[in-house]
């Protein structure tokens, strides 16, 4: 194995996928059987900058270079070989947000993140205009909601993107964008598998009072599905990656892809009647649809795979973060009272007690809104713990709520998908660090989905592999349906690990649920009142 994976090095034929986190720039590199082979990594942090969620372009760049360092690292102590052959590059980052440039290229205004609430009122009123689910998040709410607010930096608008399609535009010099991305930048026609011509006009004919000298279609990127040429890796972009210089320039490079995508291919969820949910920072469930929603639901995102087939998604901003946050102060208990334990072992044996608390975590009730949350109206984030005197007050009770509370908005919108819509899926595969202490994640989950949850063997390999999965798709997919591709040369002896519910916890979480969409109303009040 070693030795035909220093051939394929050698050859150049292996494929690197780079994904840029909420808290981690990852690169993954593949062999010729789309095996990972090495990785390297880089972390890094949101910050909130008067009122917006954003990260500075410079930690972008910095970021992609330690990371490829790292791998390139990597790949020399495993394997004896310097890194500067290969054969395709993918580039993935969080979907939605907004990245707007003038024509020479500067940033406009703070690049904004998916974790952004304040485009709410666009967002609302451009769902009315196109009779179509907008989310906060989207880039084009993003857009008009400055134009509500009289920005004079739209005015000199040239080009927007979201996060993957900046990297991929300053390491090829190419505006296009993978679909599933672009299906969070504006609605998407599934038909032509391109942004959406009459509802581009109606957005045009909305802001035409303005006399902006650019055009909605004019700005966008280019539109692409997976396995078309993006283009190559410039002699600049070579740099932007490889400080040393060894990375050789004209690498072919597979249309960029959100986080949503790189998760389906990683899951290989892009088949109709499949689904994943991807839980860590944020979490979101995607469910490949057989036919359009009844209606429009402002619970629900419409985005597409990779390769434009309509997927429903529900998308909660909040998942792991604030249970995070109380690992982080138990640790701190115990290093403040002379103890020690790895950071590792700690969540694995704290949140293991959670399979030990009462099935309804005994009353307890928190939320776990670091930033606003969309799907259920509260548009700034206040975490809050709140319990009855009666209530069964111990640590497992305490992680079974923490556990459930971040699956709570999720479950609002999968409630509309398998309820009140009827949609039938025949597996959900999950992935992200919400899975990784073994089953008590995919315990929690299949609790609140009331559906069985299964992890593949590679689950952990995450975004950056699903996005070098595309890039290999590029140039091997010989004729091949990205589908058959993944089932038949990525998939096809991966063994999952599948893990049901029982009753008593199903209908341990609907009564956790019953009581969190009551206390909706206590979360709602904080933000009004602790500003």
């Amino acid at each position: 194995m070693e030795k035909s994976t220093r051939e394929d090095l050698k050859q150049g034929n292996v494929s690197l996928g780079i994904e840029f986190g909420s808290t981690r720039i990852k690169a993954v590199l593949i062999g010729g059987d789309n095996t990972p082979i090495a990785q390297g990594g880089f972390s890094w942090e949101n910050s909130l900058v008067n009122g917006i969620w954003t990260y500075d372009l410079d930690d972008v760049w910095k970021g992609a270079a330690a990371s490829y360092a790292s791998l390139k690292q990597d790949v020399m102590d495993q394997y004896g070989v310097k890194l500067t052959k290969i054969k395709a590059i993918g580039i993935s980052g969080m979907m939605h947000g907004y990245l707007a440039f003038n024509n020479k290229g500067e940033l406009l205004e703070p690049f904004r993140t998916w974790r952004n609430t304040n485009a709410h009122e666009a967002a609302e009123k451009l769902a009315d205009l196109f009779d179509y689910p907008i989310p906060d998040r989207w880039s084009v709410a993003h857009l008009y909601q400055s134009i509500l607010d009289d920005s004079n930096s739209v005015r000199d608008l040239d080009f927007m993107t979201t996060l993957a399609g900046y990297v991929h535009w300053k390491l090829t010099g190419e505006r296009k964008l993978g679909i599933g991305d672009a299906s969070g930048m504006f609605p998407i026609d599934s038909d032509k598998k391109d942004f959406h011509e009459k509802m581009i006009g109606q957005f045009n004919d909305l802001v035409s009072e303005h006399g902006y000298a650019w055009k909605l279609e004019n700005v966008l990127p280019v539109c692409m599905t997976a396995g078309e040429d993006a283009g190559s890796l410039s002699e600049e972009g070579a740099a932007l990656l490889d400080a040393d210089g060894d990375l050789q320039a004209g690498i072919p490079m597979c249309p960029p892809e959100g986080d949503a995508g790189t998760g389906m291919v990683a899951t290989d969820s892009v088949r109709k009647r499949t689904g994943n949910v991807s839980a860590g920072t944020s979490v979101f469930a995607m469910i490949v649809l057989e036919k359009e929603l009844s209606k429009r639901y402002k619970e629900l995102d419409l985005v597409t795979t990779p390769d434009g087939s309509l997927v429903a998604m529900a998308h909660a901003n909040n998942c792991t973060g604030e249970y995070d946050k109380w690992i982080s102060l138990f640790k701190e208990v115990i290093e403040v009272t002379g103890g020690s334990i790895s950071t590792g072992k700690l969540y694995d044996d704290v949140l293991k007690t959670a399979l030990e608390g009462d099935y309804d975590c005994g009353g307890l009730l928190p939320y776990n809104y670091i930033s606003g949350e969309s799907m259920t109206d509260v548009l700034e984030g206040r975490p809050l713990f709140i319990r009855e005197s009666e209530n069964t007050f111990n640590l497992a009770n305490f992680m079974r709520a923490q556990l459930f509370t971040s699956l709570g908005a999720l479950r609002v919108g999968m409630d509309i998908l398998f309820d009140d819509e009827k949609v039938s899926v025949d597996a959900i595969n999950g992935h992200g660090g919400f899975f990784k202490t073994a089953i008590v994640g995919q315990k929690m989950m299949a609790a609140a989905l009331h559906t069985p949850i299964s992890v593949l063997t590679t689950a952990g390999e995450g975004g950056a592999w699903g996005i070098a999965l595309l890039a290999s798709y590029l140039v091997n997919k010989d004729g091949q349906s990205l589908d058959t591709f993944l089932s038949e040369q990525v998939f096809g002896s991966d063994i999952a690990e599948t893990v049901e519910a029982s009753e008593k916890e199903t209908a341990g979480f609907n009564a956790f649920f019953a009581k969190y969409k009551k206390g909706l109303a206590v979360e709602k009040k904080a933000a009004e009142v602790l500003d």
